[in-house]
């Protein structure tokens, strides 16, 4: 390159020559003359810049970062929600479980251990927003919430209908033996005379084992002139069985007892004329026909 320089105070003009190498010297030296152009404005404006035009620039600077940081914390947020909703889930079915054998229904028609069967063809599929799944994971969460609470509230009301059922005299309190003398009015084997039978007998051989028609607790068990050695259980709500004539008992007053747990054994104590079990249900002290609370009647 050939530069033609002219000025009056010259006697002529000057020519200078720039070879290959010159030119790209001055290239090198422009462009590191405007970097640092570039490079001092930017200081100056950061150094010298009223105070709010410094922090707007310096806020700008992280906002990439910012989002970033924002939208995995939402997203660890939302694995979190999840996790706990799961966990939810599956006390309920636990739940579920146990209200299904509460109620003597066929656990095979409520399998809650297995997802439900879902199908159907595809129809405009769309993505879901992060706002969008929020929302719905917190609908879900009441709703998991409500369901929760409805279950347990049944499932009391179940366990107390259960214990109720258990506490009622309802099973025979000699197995495979039936009653031979029934509740109500008959001739006294004694004197011979009309007279009121307040239970029923199970006729069986001296040794036979007795259980608890239901669970209670033992409020007598001693000899009685009557009854001979007799056992009492009170199982609540005013309701009272006995056990009579019994020629060994292995209970004690206070001891509380199960259904099917042994009393003691057939015997002929008491006024009695042979072996057998005297059976008693008294309702706020008034004997009722224990027929009507057996099942196995």
């Amino acid at each position: 390159m050939n530069i033609i320089l002219v000025s009056s105070r010259w006697a002529g003009p000057r020519n200078i020559y720039l070879g290959g190498r010159q030119l790209l010297l001055l290239l090198v030296l422009v462009f590191a003359l405007m970097s640092g152009a570039v490079i001092g404005v930017q200081y100056a404006l950061l150094r010298f810049a009223p105070q709010d035009l410094a922090r707007e620039l310096n806020d700008h600077l992280p906002v990439k970062l910012d989002r970033q940081a924002y939208e995995r914390n939402s997203l660890d947020a939302l694995a979190v929600r999840l996790g706990q909703m799961q966990a939810r889930i599956q006390r309920l079915d636990a739940l579920g479980g146990r209200l299904v054998k509460l109620t003597g229904m066929n656990p095979s028609e409520f399998q809650f251990d297995q997802p439900p069967a879902q199908g159907g063809p595809l129809v405009n599929p769309g993505s879901l927003s992060q706002a969008t799944l929020s929302d719905q994971l917190k609908a879900l969460s009441g709703l998991v919430s409500d369901r929760s609470d409805k279950l347990t509230a049944l499932q009391t009301l179940l366990m107390q209908n259960q214990l109720k059922r258990e506490l009622l005299p309802s099973s025979a309190p000699i197995r495979d033996v039936v009653y031979t003398s029934n509740f109500g009015w008959r001739i006294d084997p004694f004197t011979g005379k009309n007279a009121m039978h307040e239970g029923v007998d199970f006729m069986a051989e001296a040794g036979t084992p007795f259980y608890a028609s239901a669970g209670g607790v033992v409020v007598y068990a001693a000899m009685h002139p009557q009854y001979g050695n007799m056992v009492e259980i009170d199982h609540g709500n005013d309701i009272v069985t006995r056990y009579a004539h019994a020629s060994r008992l292995f209970v004690k007053v206070g001891q509380v007892v199960r259904a099917g747990d042994k009393l003691g054994e057939v015997g002929s104590t008491g006024r009695s004329t042979g072996n057998h079990l005297h059976f008693e249900v008294r309702y706020k002290g008034m004997a009722q026909n224990p027929v009507r609370f057996l099942q196995t009647s």
